[in-house]
């Protein structure tokens, strides 16, 4: 009888060391490293995308631009205006105003108010885009028309740029010439 159950476990042994082909014991769930791994398999959710908010807090912002492009191209909108501050604000990479107005035209196009707003600003502005003021303006309309309390403010003072951006960017939004 011993035997027997000697044999039997023998047996069984290379059936259970087979379980690791199965996956990982116990994987990480919840955590920043699991959600870029994600990611690079091209799963994204509202809250994995809404995760590099905090990723790139944290100041990983290669790994907040890995997220939040998959995040972009899965139709996250809030992603693409999150690329266009990392791109504004050369977070991660160079400062890419170009890329920043594409993003943020990107959001607008998807019928997003922020994205709306900041494409506005960057036309009025003449940053990453040519300047076209009256077209600038237009989409901050929209984007208050759609509610966002930041455009209403502007709205309000007139348009004044200087109503929305802190004294310390001056310098960024100065003509060049």
């Amino acid at each position: 009888m011993r035997l027997v159950l000697i044999a039997a476990l023998a047996a069984a042994t290379p059936v259970l060391a087979e379980d690791e082909a199965v996956g990982t014991l116990n994987p990480e769930e919840l955590t920043i490293n699991r959600i870029l791994e994600d990611a690079e398999t091209g799963v994204t959710s509202m809250t994995s995308c809404a995760a590099g908010y905090f990723i790139t807090k944290s100041g990983r912002h290669v790994e907040a631009r890995k997220l939040f492009s998959r995040c972009a191209d899965a139709g996250y909108t809030g992603a693409m205006t999150w690329m266009s501050q990392l791109e504004d604000n050369g977070l991660g990479a160079l400062e890419n105003p170009d890329s920043a107005a594409d993003w943020d035209l990107r959001a607008a196009e998807a019928g997003d108010p922020v994205g709306m707003y900041n494409y506005g600003l960057d036309l009025m502005r003449g940053r990453g885009r040519v300047q076209d003021i009256e077209s600038g303006r237009a989409l901050v309309d929209r984007a208050a028309s759609a509610g966002l309390p930041t455009a209403r403010r502007l709205q309000a003072a007139g348009y004044d740029l200087d109503e929305v951006t802190p004294d310390a960017d001056n310098w960024k939004y100065a003509p060049l010439f």
